[in-house]
């Protein structure tokens, strides 16, 4: 049986292996890449790398929940939120409650077409090693399948967290298989992870340049991912895995620290466009800082590549304004479900959005005297905001800042969050997410090496004083130094084998929270047992396990 769910949601690939002739006689084009000539020399591969990026890239922009959405609704921090009489299936993965909103069987299903498009993608330049003509360049060769093997090992990575056991293929296959034990997932996941280590040059991307890397996986990228790996497998599964010893993952992480040449950004606030800004002077003056993750404001635009990407980042994912309904996906798509609903803070150049991710009174509690907090988090009352309550669900009176959308201080958005493309809200907004930046590879290094270094670096860019070694303080320094980056949930889950330290943080949090919805008192509702019967795992899309003829079986509790 053909796996059809797979091989259709590959079909995407068609934009690279567009066909024409250039009259009826001739049957190979001068100008476009068929199947013939997509995998035929290191050129052609590059574009074919480009290919997987930007398959990558759609697991993100496309219709899907996506990874970052995913992260903040399941965690702690956040509430799903919404608008009042907005279809529930969000607070689904919120609650992990299939029964607020029954009909939704199918959250993840474009989610999983994405993936897999994108794995089909590696796949086929990966099994061209052979037969490409690398002109005998052997560090371009290593370049190139390093990338590709890099993004396959993140693509698993994600779908391994999100639905445990996935069917595993390494070949551009369109197999019917059921879903491979996730111990095997991870077997391959590590094999990618040293591979690209192994081969992609440290000097690939000149250190002095860092914008000619901005959003290529570098190999300190990759050492860095295989670490957040280790930990993960480690942590939720409470085990070992023989591909990625301890010991992999320190010498790994260490290299990053001495070789990478990373740093620390100066100032915490200016690593987010929205964290960044001050309040909007009555002048109509807009006063943002300088630069911003690879883009320069010049006091009325901010120019992409004008200025200089910020020594923390270590990997983006990067997003354009040129997202349109056509087919052309590289918008930021997630920005928009952050800001509040209906009208925009624009004191703070907050624009409004769908109200998603309100924070929870836990989280501003815990950490509202952090020098970090208002980088993390906006306060309505403090902004002299009047939201509408009256359209606003699990409303607490704060929302997220650091991917907020944005507008100028009269509330426009033309060349502030978006432009070009099709100018809408939804779709092009082009603040770029950061996978990985340096913080995380300190706070790593202290937890993998018993040391005190990185916490403290990390806390003394913060302000903060510094503390002794331990689990307990690394786990509440990364609670707020990566507040709402779509983290916090797969810490949580790491924390205790089969996700029991999430299962209990978030019911802390979430049962019983204050909240308004359409502008009346109410109470929030976590069942813990909900959680535990599904052990945080997601729900396998429905269609997917028909289009298999239920070869594909469900996670337990959905």
């Amino acid at each position: 049986m053909k796996r059809k769910h797979i091989f259709m949601s590959a079909l995407i690939l068609s934009a690279l292996t567009l066909t024409s002739c250039d009259d009826f006689l001739d049957t190979e084009s001068k100008t476009d890449l068929n199947s013939e000539t997509a995998y035929s020399n290191a050129e052609t591969a590059e574009i074919d790398l480009v290919g997987c990026y930007d398959g990558w890239q759609r697991t993100y922009t496309d219709a899907g929940v996506g990874m970052y959405l995913m992260a903040e609704f399941a965690s702690d921090q956040a509430f799903a939120g919404l608008g009042l009489s907005d279809a529930k299936n969000n607070n689904v993965i919120d609650q992990f409650d299939i029964s607020i909103a029954p009909s939704y069987n199918d959250l993840f299903n474009t989610d999983w077409k994405n993936y897999y498009a994108a794995i089909f993608r590696c796949n086929q330049l990966i099994a061209a090693e052979n037969t490409i003509n690398w002109g005998g360049n052997d560090k371009v060769k290593g370049r190139i399948l390093g990338e590709a093997r890099a993004i396959r090992a993140i693509l698993y990575f994600d779908m391994a967290r999100l639905f445990g056991d996935v069917p595993l293929l390494l070949t551009p296959s369109e197999e019917n298989i059921p879903r491979t034990p996730v111990k095997d997932v991870y077997q391959a996941i590590f094999d990618d992870f040293k591979y690209a280590i192994a081969n992609i040059p440290a000097d690939a991307y000149p250190l002095d340049n860092r914008d000619s890397n901005d959003g290529r996986i570098t190999k300190y990228a990759a050492e860095a991912m295989m670490a957040r790996a280790y930990l993960y497998y480690t942590g939720y599964y409470g085990e070992e895995h023989p591909a990625c010893s301890k010991s992999d993952a320190v010498v790994a992480i260490n290299d990053v620290v001495v070789n990478g040449g990373y740093e620390l950004e100066a100032n915490y606030k200016d690593l987010w466009m929205p964290a960044c800004t001050k309040d909007a002077s009555s002048n109509g003056e807009y006063a943002w800082s300088t630069t911003y993750a690879g883009k320069w404001y010049d006091g009325k635009t901010w120019k992409a590549g004008q200025g200089s990407l910020s020594k923390e980042i270590v990997l983006n994912m990067k997003f354009n304004s040129t997202h349109d309904y056509n087919g052309n996906g590289d918008g930021n798509t997630f920005s928009v479900y952050l800001g509040p609903r209906n009208r925009s803070a624009a004191d703070i150049c907050i624009a409004s959005g769908w109200g998603a991710c309100s924070v929870t009174p836990s989280f501003v509690e815990q950490f509202k005297n952090d020098t970090r907090f208002s980088a993390c988090a906006w306060s309505c009352k403090e902004a002299g905001f009047t939201p509408d309550l009256s359209d606003t669900y699990e409303y607490t009176g704060y929302y997220t800042r650091k991917y907020a959308p944005m507008c100028f201080a009269d509330g426009t958005r033309q060349e502030v969050g978006f432009k070009l493309g099709e100018q809408h809200q939804n779709i092009t907004y082009y603040q770029d997410y950061t996978i990985m930046r340096y913080a995380d590879v300190l706070l790593m290094q202290s937890e993998l090496t018993g040391s005190n270094s990185g916490l403290n670096q990390v806390r003394a860019r913060a302000g903060e004083l510094p503390e002794e070694y331990s689990i307990d303080n690394i786990r509440k320094e990364r609670a707020i130094e990566f507040a709402f980056e779509g983290l916090r949930y797969w810490d949580l889950m790491r924390y205790e084998k089969d996700g029991a330290f999430a299962a209990k943080t978030i019911a802390e949090a979430q049962n019983g929270a204050s909240v308004q919805n359409g502008g009346a008192a109410a109470k929030t509702k976590f069942v813990e047992s909900n959680f535990t019967a599904k052990k945080g795992l997601m729900q396998i899309p429905n269609t997917q396990i028909t289009l298999s003829g239920n070869v594909l079986t469900q996670n337990p509790g959905w």
